[in-house]
């Protein structure tokens, strides 16, 4: 299966016990990137990892098969944050030093998307869903899947029309950066 996966999400939580694989899995599906299999194949996988120590640890693995199944599959991950990182170049600061660890090059590393919130994915809905968030603190548990895929959609609304927000959370524009420089290295190919 996976060798007909075109983008594979690293992400924290369980299978089935996280809102993270909802979002993640809503906001893919919504965007429909141009450069991704056609509709009805495989082409996300999600692989939650347990929390942020889990998904240092696989990436470097995840990388490797994402190289090995050619150009077309690209990693993604997700991971939060939290308190005791300052933001998302600290976090890919710490996944850089694993890869690097493992053997893994810049080059290869660059290749990356890292879409990384500052606490949780939960700020960002609650930012999708009011307007308002602050990431210096969790937002509230989202305790309903279709609140989370709700919200996936209206990010992914917001992303096909590519306009600036007000007031978007920074690990949320941090992480758009990441997302339109895939795109725009995928128009290139």
């Amino acid at each position: 299966m996976a060798s007909r996966t075109q983008i594979v999400c690293l992400c924290e939580g369980a299978k089935g016990a996280s809102i993270d694989a909802v979002f993640i899995n809503k906001l893919m599906r919504t965007l429909r990137p141009g450069w991704i299999r056609p509709a009805g194949t495989n082409y996300l996988r999600i692989e939650p990892c347990g929390g942020r120590k889990g998904v240092i640890a696989a990436m470097p693995d995840q990388l490797r098969h994402c190289l090995d199944a050619g150009s077309d599959t690209t990693l993604m991950v997700w991971a939060d944050c939290d308190d005791d990182c300052a933001n998302g170049d600290a976090l890919k600061d710490m996944l850089w030093k694993e890869a690097d660890e493992s053997g893994i090059t810049r080059d290869d590393f660059d290749r990356v998307v890292f879409i990384l919130p500052k606490d949780r994915i939960e700020n960002w809905i609650e930012f999708l869903t009011t307007g308002n968030t602050d990431e210096s603190k969790e937002g509230p548990r989202v305790r309903h899947n279709r609140n989370a895929a709700d919200a996936a959609k209206k990010l992914a609304l917001m992303c096909r029309q590519n306009k600036a927000v007000d007031n978007m959370p920074p690990s949320l524009q941090w992480s758009c950066k990441n997302w339109r420089a895939l795109v725009e290295r995928m128009k290139q190919t």
